[in-house]
């Protein structure tokens, strides 16, 4: 995406930036140098993605993918209060916490084959059940049949850790 940078006298200390006809427009006051505006110019636009990447998950879908991977692997019998997308979680692809009954899965993971997202989804329903990554943790989880195989990819792109995600 083109940066336009429009430098103003008036501006004292603000930055700001926003799309406009495809392009991705900041202004900054006129005595910033280059060199000072552009780490700047980075975060704008990393969370200006953040926000467009967010905006194009569907919770709602991933809620109805969860379901289908409840009744397929847990006999339906799993609850929970939330299942969500979000774009705050850098160290993992998922979490979960079994007291609030709320599961979150990193945007980063919708870019990625079907098999790894159903994986991870199935990791986490599996949390629902069992806290830790115990055996009885992995028994549940390895009802997928795919989870080697995903978990292989998730080695192979280097997101993925030997006991947890």
């Amino acid at each position: 995406m083109e940066i336009k940078i429009i430098r103003s006298k008036k501006r004292k200390k603000t930055i700001s930036a926003r799309e406009v006809g495809g392009a991705f427009v900041v202004q900054a006051p006129a005595s910033l140098s280059d060199a000072e505006l552009q780490p700047i110019i980075d975060k704008l636009q990393q969370r200006w993605q953040r926000r467009r990447a967010k905006a194009e998950l569907d919770d709602q879908a991933l809620h109805r993918r969860a379901q289908e991977l409840n009744r397929q692997y847990f006999e339906g019998k799993l609850k929970w209060k939330s299942i969500r997308w979000v774009t705050n979680q850098n160290s993992r692809l998922g979490s979960c916490t079994p007291a609030n009954e709320t599961i979150r899965l990193s945007h980063r993971l919708a870019a990625m084959p079907a098999f790894v997202r159903d994986y991870v989804i199935v990791h986490e329903l599996a949390h629902l059940l069992e806290a830790n990554h115990g055996p009885q943790f992995w028994k549940l989880v390895n009802r997928y049949p795919k989870t080697e195989r995903a978990r292989g990819y998730l080695m192979a792109v280097g997101l993925e850790e030997l006991e947890e995600l």
